[in-house]
């Protein structure tokens, strides 16, 4: 039975806007089974929590419990994942990601694609519309969840 990457993205996508109704960066993942059920869900926390820790995919794959093997699981989220949760992907043996856009923001997945995952960008208009206007709007926090220390007046 082959899965509708799309009908598994709309889980994201509703993850990603309730993070952004709550204050957060508006990114949603979820894993599901190769059949398409559901195992977990998740958004990015690290603003709602105030942990840096809780990314999406991570949120997501802690939602979905312990499994012996996650080879034959899908991981869906609406951004390119970073490093540290394409790490997460590559530690557990994720088998497959489903990537809502990679215009925003490109991520490790070239990485998981060279290491055995199989990959696969949508580039839905609607993460990208969604990431477009939240960077835009929060710049800084954006560049906090990604990583860039913001520029000082001594290191000018």
């Amino acid at each position: 039975m082959a899965v509708d990457a799309h009908a598994l993205l709309d889980v994201a996508l509703a993850e990603a806007e309730a993070g952004l109704s709550e204050g957060g960066i508006p990114i949603g993942a979820a894993l599901f089974a190769a059949d398409g059920t559901l195992l977990g869900r998740g958004r990015n926390r690290r603003v709602q929590d105030d942990d840096p820790t809780i990314h999406a995919e991570t949120a997501a794959f802690r939602a979905a419990g312990r499994r012996r093997d996650y080879t034959s699981t899908i991981m869906v989220t609406t951004l390119s994942p970073c490093w540290y949760c394409s790490g997460l992907v590559r530690q557990f043996g994720i088998g497959s990601v489903i990537i809502g856009e990679a215009v925003t923001f490109y991520g490790g997945h070239d990485w998981l694609a060279d290491n055995g995952a199989s990959v696969t960008v949508l580039d839905d208009p609607r993460c990208v519309a969604l990431m477009t206007r939240f960077i835009d709007d929060s710049p800084q926090l954006w560049d906090e969840d990604i990583g860039i220390a913001p520029a000082t007046d001594h290191l000018r």
